[in-house]
């Protein structure tokens, strides 16, 4: 092992816990794991893929920790999660074939919307966001087509987004589902974090074939995602959903604002 390489674990395993606590309580995961990836000399293209293949393992430890929470939500889990895979599909493919600078000029709105769309529903109720009926929520079968072609395509643009690129993805997709779904904060978060890590995991086949992974720096940083995917759902149980939409919605305008001047100034 070289000096360089022991360097680049020291760096990249506690920010990779530092991430999987983001990614698996606020959907920010990329917040920390893409400019660790830069930071240590990986290419911006390069640590996209990179990054995304490293947070395959947060979706494993998001999945050993939620267990509870998946398998009480099943059914919406499986209306969720063919979505979001397909969806990255298309965005790997974008990545790959169209990695232009004019889609980053477009995210830093959809990531102010999905913050601000959250920081809506702060004073919801605590297992009903939207104060929602049954007949009006995501999980009723009855809705109109219309209704679910539109969430449908909602999900879907949200693990395209997050096949490209992802940075504040899973914010964008609990702000779609805390607006559509009486299930409580803790359940539609862990259908989040296992659905698009199952994305993760497709986009990650596609670069594999197709691109430059860094192996050797997805290794210590997808240790620490693990670690701290492990540990976000546990976090999500003890702090008041009130708390936890307030700090993501802030942290999602922040992002915004941050993207925003890289892409226009």
């Amino acid at each position: 092992m070289t000096a360089h390489y022991l360097q680049v674990i020291l760096v990249l395993f506690p920010l990779g816990i530092l991430a999987g606590i983001a990614s698996t309580t606020a959907g920010l995961a990329s917040l920390v794991s893409y400019p660790a990836l830069l930071a240590v000399g990986v290419p911006p293209v390069f640590a996209d893929v990179t990054n995304t293949a490293a947070l395959v393992m947060t979706g494993l430890g998001s999945t050993v920790s939620s267990h509870k929470q998946l398998g009480e939500h099943k059914k919406e889990f499986f209306q969720i999660l063919p979505l979001t895979v397909l969806g990255s599909i298309f965005g790997a493919w974008l990545l790959l074939s169209e990695p232009a600078s004019y889609f980053t000029k477009v995210v830093p709105f959809f990531v102010l919307v999905a913050g601000l769309l959250l920081l809506s529903q702060v004073n919801k109720g605590k297992n009903n966001p939207l104060n929602l009926t049954k007949d009006e929520s995501l999980e009723n079968d009855a809705h109109s087509p219309i209704y679910k072609v539109a969430i449908s395509i909602g999900i879907l643009l949200v693990g395209m987004y997050c096949g490209y690129f992802g940075a504040a993805g899973g914010v964008m997709l609990l702000a779609i589902l805390s607006a559509t779904t009486t299930m409580p904060f803790a359940s539609y978060n862990a259908i989040k974090n296992v659905s698009l890590g199952a994305s993760n995991l497709i986009a990650t086949v596609i670069y594999a074939f197709t691109s430059h992974i860094y192996w050797g720096f997805v290794v210590p940083l997808g240790i620490g995602l693990f670690i701290g995917g492990y540990i976000g759902p546990k976090i999500v149980e003890i702090i008041p959903e009130k708390i936890l939409k307030i700090v993501v919605s802030i942290l999602a305008i922040l992002l915004s604002i941050d993207l925003f001047v890289k892409a226009y100034f």
